[in-house]
């Protein structure tokens, strides 16, 4: 049997008796020593606060010390002004898990990418938070073989606000060329002459000064902008009419321009119809790698490879970028970012159409077959927002950028850490790979809320991730053909709690990986349902609701090192492989208050057809809700801040709590 058993959850889950209680609060008693000739002792070191984003807050605490595993930190917050303390899940443990290189040259051919070694620390969340709000947040670091040096922290922490154009700056008011009708003033014809003192084409192309300064906002009336980038001068060949101004042979719009959080300036829809920045097949339409806090309202952008192009690794990159309430149609990548100091995008309510067969699932094709649309969206860095979206019709869906070791490994550059990015209450259909991807983060990157359906080649992916924790919290995913979890490239530290997977959860190996209050219900027959590959043997699962699938050669694996070592990066793991959830749990001590489930716990959902891969569902024809009598009614575990206000004797397994209303997927009213 492994030498701490469900080590996690005895750090992680906060009992009945705790919560509800007025004012309890942060009091725990914790001990100090000066000795320093016992390693159990932890020692805290650097305390970080993670860029805010809107709903949560990221933090990271250093130490030495503590290699039997047993430290806890202990988290409290309270809106300011409150009295009452909130217990908040306690801090995620890294201790030092290891990516061999072959994780990378295996697959892919990569030479030479050394061995990534995670920091002895503490990090995790504060979920749910009000934006534009004060947070007094105070944690507590125990253990019982002694604690030497300041053990309790206090940070005062405001979340953002939603961007929202500043209500005192210009407005200028942009027509599509060749419009005769009245105008409101100041007026100008295509979208450049007004961010500009003036555009034009040909040798001129740079030539003029920006005009619109922080705070602005540019108001787009209704039309077609589209721009004939193979013309030479065309506007003064053939006047307004022949097309709007972008440079000369390229046809992209470059925003160079700079606002500020306070004051982004704004490129917004006017309201009076619907706004077309048509790319006429070009490479990229939008480019605002040059500028920081640019905003883009209610227009569609169509018919471009890239429509907002808004950072590229080690060469130049934006911050601030909003995109709010517009709509992508024909384009091969919605946005794109992955330079590595980008921060605080606010990307929400949008509508992303990709190339790819609306009416076929197909399989991951990795070259054997062309990509039309390669994702919508793809951030790095920090303080991320990507909420509220439509996905269809792409290889990817929502994707973290993997673009390597973060800058600077060992000694990592405090400013190009990726950390601290929400994806959130998407919903994204018809995937050729992954619905989402949490790709070469580093600390509290967090998946929740989002509704997946039709993927093949693995919805969520961690391939990988630089320490962790990446959170994957009351996703629904269905017709995931290539399974719920891709875990690639010996990724460390996931937390994955209350998902409903109707996919098998089979992952490549990876280290430090929880599983609690999941619903995994079968869809191919032949499939085993639950295989974990680990490294360390404080990985654990429990209080988890499966179906198996009644043809699988097996139904349950857990390979790791053997039970008497803690983690073994070297050796090849243990092969365990059960029949049942009984022989499973007697055997590894893992999933002990785990059930077996079905899909009729649910209030209308079946089982995808195994024989039909290619067939892409409609999730409006579905409700995931469970049954009020169901058995995975109340047999969850108690998550203290992921589970608060749960409606029976204990947390409900799955996405959805009995009683409680479903989460909105996709844009907003």
């Amino acid at each position: 049997m492994k030498t701490r058993k469900n080590l996690f959850m005895m750090i992680s889950i906060v009992f009945l008796f705790m919560l509800g209680v007025s004012g309890f609060g942060p009091t725990t008693v914790f001990a100090t020593d000066d000795h320093q000739s016992n390693p159990n002792r932890v020692k805290p070191g650097e305390f970080v606060v993670e860029p805010p984003t809107l709903i949560s807050l990221g933090f990271e605490w250093y130490i030495e010390g503590d290699e039997n595993l047993n430290a806890t930190v202990e988290v409290w917050y309270r809106k300011k002004g409150e009295n009452n303390w909130r217990r908040g899940l306690n801090l995620f443990r890294l201790n030092q898990e290891q990516m061999q290189p072959w994780a990378l040259t295996a697959p892919f051919g990569f030479t030479g990418t050394g061995i990534y070694t995670a920091p002895n620390m503490f990090a995790g969340s504060i979920f749910d938070l009000e934006p534009d709000t004060e947070y007094e947040c105070y944690f507590v670091m125990s253990d019982p073989d002694g604690v030497r040096g300041e053990a309790h922290k206090y940070a005062k922490v405001r979340t953002r606000p939603e961007p929202k154009p500043y209500a005192h700056g210009n407005v200028y008011h942009v027509y599509p060329p060749g419009y005769t009708g009245p105008m409101q003033q100041p007026a100008f014809n295509g979208l450049l002459n007004a961010y500009y003192t003036g555009a034009v084409g040909g040798d001129f192309t740079s030539f003029f000064p920006p005009r619109v300064q922080p705070g602005d906002t540019i108001l787009v009336h209704a039309g077609l902008y589209i721009g004939y980038r193979f013309q030479y001068a065309n506007e003064l060949l053939s006047g307004w009419k022949q097309g709007d101004y972008t440079w000369n042979g390229v046809g992209t719009y470059f925003l160079t321009q700079s606002g500020t959080p306070e004051k982004p300036i704004v490129i917004k829809a006017a309201g009076d119809g619907e706004v077309i920045f048509d790319g006429n097949g070009n490479f990229n339409l939008f480019n605002v790698m040059g500028a920081d806090y640019n905003y883009f309202e209610g227009i569609t952008i169509r018919n471009t490879d890239i429509a907002i192009l808004a950072g590229l690794k080690k060469i130049a990159g934006s911050s601030g970028l909003t995109v709010k309430k517009c709509r992508f149609e024909n384009v091969g990548k919605g946005i794109h970012d992955d330079w590595q100091g980008s921060k605080n995008f606010y990307i929400a309510d949008n509508v992303f159409i990709g190339r790819m067969d609306p009416n076929k699932l197909s399989p991951s094709s990795f070259g054997s077959t062309p990509t039309l649309s390669e994702y919508a969206v793809k951030v790095y860095g920090s303080g991320h927002v990507v909420c509220y979206n439509s996905v269809a019709n792409f290889h990817d869906g929502i994707d973290h950028a993997t673009i390597g070791f973060p800058d600077g490994y060992p000694n990592v550059i405090r400013d190009r850490m990726p950390v601290s990015n929400d994806f959130y209450n998407n919903d994204i259909s018809n995937t050729e790979d992954n619905c989402l991807e949490a790709d070469g983060s580093m600390f509290n990157m967090r998946v929740f809320r989002n509704r997946c359906f039709n993927s093949a080649g693995g919805a969520l992916s961690l391939q990988t991730s630089y320490g962790g924790p990446a959170y994957f919290i009351r996703n629904i995913i269905y017709h995931g053909t290539g399974g719920a979890l891709k875990t690639l490239n010996q990724p460390m530290g996931a937390l994955l709690f209350h998902n409903t997977f109707c996919s098998m959860v089979s992952g490549a190996i990876a280290s430090n990986e929880h599983f609690l209050n999941n619903l995994i219900l079968g869809e191919f027959p032949s499939q085993p349902i639950f295989s974990l590959d680990t490294f360390t043997n404080y990985s654990t699962s429990d209080f988890n609701g499966f179906r198996p699938n009644a043809g699988a050669a097996y139904s349950f694996a857990w390979d790791s090192p053997p039970f008497t070592v803690e983690a073994d990066y070297v050796n090849p793991v243990i092969v365990r492989r059960f029949n049942t959830l009984t022989d499973y749990s007697q055997a590894t001590g893992q999933d002990e208050h785990s059930i077996l489930v079905d899909y009729n716990i649910f209030l209308n959902v079946t089982p995808a057809d195994p024989t039909d891969r290619t067939r892409v569902f409609d999730p409006q024809g579905f409700d995931f809700q469970l049954k009020p009598n169901a058995v995975a009614v109340d047999a969850g575990c108690i998550l203290p801040n992921i589970n608060d206000g749960f409606t029976g004797n204990a947390p409900d397994l799955g996405a959805y709590e009995v009683g409680l209303p479903v989460p909105h997927y996709g844009p907003r009213p």
